[in-house]
């Protein structure tokens, strides 16, 4: 009888440490994976600015050295990150694709022009930086016209700004959630054990001796359950960086070992202070507290 009632305690303890274990896992997974997201705001945020384009257009008549003078100089450019030339024939095709009919036997000639796409690096990708690489480019003799999506340019900006800030608010509420979590795990694994805690310290344990052993095993579960987190995020960046190579998610490999790191010890460190103080709480309760 003594011994199936030990197996039967045996199974419900292991069961309740695999709980724990699991629930500080997914914890720090979707820590993790907010984590990774914070690190590759900025990334995410210039992939999108950079998809902003300046189209300059040039004059029919150009002369085609001056042409080649323009593309060298904007291929020299700080802000430039690609240039692709368009000729008005191929833009006469990709708008007959576009729009189903073709315009030109309707106008009997083809309206459109030469031009260059000038793709911009995200560092300037700014309503003021967009308006001045617009003028300076007006200025030169072969340009027709210069043009550009100016509402699309100041709604990015507003929006990658207010996207940041709500990213690091939002980053900061679900560090102390994580914490509320694991912490409520630990005490309720510590919870269960509560009787024993009392009775080792009716037998004259020291509140040392007592805790030792509870802080050691949250400690043990806290780092299980961090390496189980650290292994299925890696799997899901591993997933992310095939589908989503543009982002380079595993392309700052400093940045991906801290992040890694500081996973792993928040938590080892939140389990041994949940412990401590759960352990401590029912240190300091009477006996017939320990009901309630």
């Amino acid at each position: 009888m003594s011994t199936s009632f030990e197996k039967y305690q045996k199974r419900r303890l292991k069961s309740s440490y695999f709980s724990v274990i699991l629930s500080i896992a997914f914890v720090l997974f979707l820590l993790g994976l907010f984590g990774l997201l914070v690190l590759n705001t900025k990334k995410v945020s210039d992939y999108f600015k950079e998809q902003s384009s300046i189209t300059i257009f040039l004059k029919d008549n150009a002369d085609q050295q001056k042409v080649k003078n323009l593309q060298t100089l904007l291929e020299s450019e700080p802000y430039t990150k690609s240039i692709t030339y368009i000729s008005k024939d191929e833009a006469a095709k990709i708008a007959i694709e576009e729009n189903g009919e073709d315009f030109m036997e309707f106008l009997g000639y083809n309206p459109l022009k030469n031009a260059y796409d000038l793709f911009i690096k995200a560092d300037y990708v700014s309503p003021e930086k967009m308006t001045e690489i617009e003028k300076n480019l007006a200025k030169n003799e072969v340009v027709y016209e210069v043009s550009y999506d100016k509402p699309l340019i100041d709604l990015l900006t507003k929006n990658i700004k207010r996207i940041s800030l709500w990213v690091l608010v939002f980053s900061s509420i679900f560090v102390f959630i994580a914490m509320l979590l694991i912490n409520n795990s630990i005490r309720l694994s510590v919870y269960s054990k509560r009787f024993t805690i009392k009775t080792m310290q009716l037998v004259g344990a020291t509140k040392r001796f007592i805790r030792k052993p509870f802080v050691w095993s949250s400690i043990k579960l806290g780092a299980l359950g961090a390496l189980v987190a650290l292994v299925a995020l890696a799997i899901a960046m591993y997933y992310l960086n095939i589908n989503f190579p543009e982002f380079g998610f595993l392309e700052n490999k400093e940045l991906l070992a801290i992040l890694f790191i500081s996973i792993f010890l928040m938590g080892i460190i939140i389990s041994w202070i949940s412990a401590f103080f759960a352990t401590q709480r029912f240190l300091n309760l009477r006996t017939d507290q320990l009901y309630y």
